[in-house]
């Protein structure tokens, strides 16, 4: 239910219900080009519709970076440890909660094999860059930011509580109406 709800009609397949699934690259500019790449690519292959994203992480005071190359700040084999410990030293010269604004992005594009971009959305979710790792849910830079109108990180918050505020969530909730015409068979 929750974000699907009136969504009927829809079998939901991930990467595990193909075979030589293709590693799509990310080389575009924006998370919009780099949504769309791969929902199109992944449609090619599949031959049904898609809904890719790409998402990552914009610091205000660092011009928007790490950006688009959120998984690899570090360099291109970098964990995700090594990219949070490279913005968190960026910003030591930042001792003020007040300057470390920044946000979570999600752009995500729904792609049809034939009719090619049915629709896209964004999902925000706007927060500061604590001072150091602290909590154990979730995965890339949750640990180190806490979201606008809370005192702990991603990382600290139920599954439940961050649905509600993520990127993702909202950029998926965003998507819904979308979703409702397309298994209605409504005009897009």
């Amino acid at each position: 239910t929750g974000f699907f709800s009136g969504v009927k009609g829809i079998k939901w397949l991930t990467f595990a219900d193909f075979k030589n699934f293709p590693d799509v690259i990310e080389g575009e500019s924006s998370f919009f080009e780099n949504a769309r790449a791969k929902a199109e690519e992944i449609s090619k292959f599949t031959g049904k519709i898609t809904i890719a994203d790409d998402s990552g992480l914009e610091v205000d005071i660092l011009g928007g970076k790490p950006g688009v190359n959120s998984s690899i700040y570090a360099g291109k084999n970098a964990t995700d440890k090594d990219n949070r410990t490279k913005l968190l030293k960026k910003l030591t010269a930042f001792p003020s909660l007040k300057d470390r604004t920044a946000r979570f992005i999600c752009h995500m594009v729904v792609w049809h094999p034939v009719s090619k971009m049915i629709c896209n959305s964004t999902g925000v979710c706007n927060g500061k860059i604590g001072f150091k790792e602290t909590g154990k849910n979730g995965f890339g830079y949750d640990c180190i930011f806490i979201p606008e109108g809370y005192d702990k990180t991603m990382a600290q918050l139920t599954r439940k509580e961050k649905n509600k505020i993520s990127h993702r969530g909202k950029a998926l909730k965003n998507l819904h109406g979308c979703l409702v015409r397309l298994t209605q068979g409504l005009q897009l």
